[in-house]
């Protein structure tokens, strides 16, 4: 061997990363680079060596950024590597947080994070990266849609003020998820002025109706300002209701 070969070979986890990333390498070969770098994720370093653990989950994540045929394959090597990030605990915290910011889908890095973390750091994780998002229009908000339709299943007292900027949001679905969001928290009190004023703004029939089925649970009044759809109706207290419910 040469020098330059010498000089040129990758340590085992480049050469395993590269596998992982790889949509084209051979499963087995795959298959066998996810348990390399799980190992090298899980196992604190010895004898003076660096410390590779936050890299190797940072190549497993990479893992999510692709399909491969079949499916069955596909689904296996996804949640192996899953397994062993979520195995590696605090390590993964600041790889995948990192991913989260640079990968198109969402949704197995937040499936990551939930396991690493106590739920109200998650939500704390969201909301930190919800804050880094922009309520204007976006070529593909799928990230935005995802961390807001997350939210609307969690329950804390700082989400309702944090997706008020989404309650005017370009996005139909956005808006969808925010008034959602919020309307599934106990304090939704606290930025009532907020919602009824973009419910006055409001055009879509899907969101408006949402809206006002849960405001009616509520028995929120509903200023006049805010236009009915067919098929609602106010009473004399400002109450809504829907028409033959």
């Amino acid at each position: 061997m040469g020098l330059l070969d010498f000089l040129s070979r990758k340590s085992p986890l480049e050469k395993h990363a590269e596998r992982v990333a790889n949509k084209r390498t051979q499963n087995p070969d795959r298959w066998e680079s996810i348990q390399a770098l799980g190992k090298l994720a899980t196992t604190a370093p010895a004898g003076g060596k660096p410390d590779e653990r936050a890299a190797a989950v940072a190549a497993l994540l990479a893992r999510f950024t692709f399909y491969v045929d079949p499916t069955i394959t596909d689904g296996e090597e996804k949640d192996e590597a899953f397994r062993w990030i979520c195995e590696a605990g605090e390590t993964a915290m600041e790889p995948i947080r990192a991913a989260l910011r640079r990968q198109e889908s969402l949704s197995w890095g937040l499936k990551c994070l939930e396991q690493v973390v106590t739920p109200e750091r998650f939500v704390e994780e969201l909301l930190a990266l919800l804050e880094s998002m922009s309520v204007e229009y976006e070529r593909d908000p799928q990230r935005k849609l995802q961390v807001l339709g997350t939210l609307e299943e969690k329950r804390h007292a700082r989400i309702a003020p944090a997706v008020v900027p989404f309650f005017t949001a370009v996005n139909e679905e956005a808006r969808f998820h925010a008034f959602g969001a919020a309307l599934a928290q106990e304090n939704v009190a606290a930025v009532r002025a907020e919602l009824l004023e973009a419910l006055v703004e409001e055009d879509s029939i899907r969101v408006k109706s949402r809206v006002l089925g849960a405001l009616a649970e509520l028995g929120w009044e509903v200023p006049e300002a805010v236009e009915l759809p067919d098929g609602w109706a106010r009473d004399k207290k400002g109450h809504v209701r829907k028409k033959g419910g």
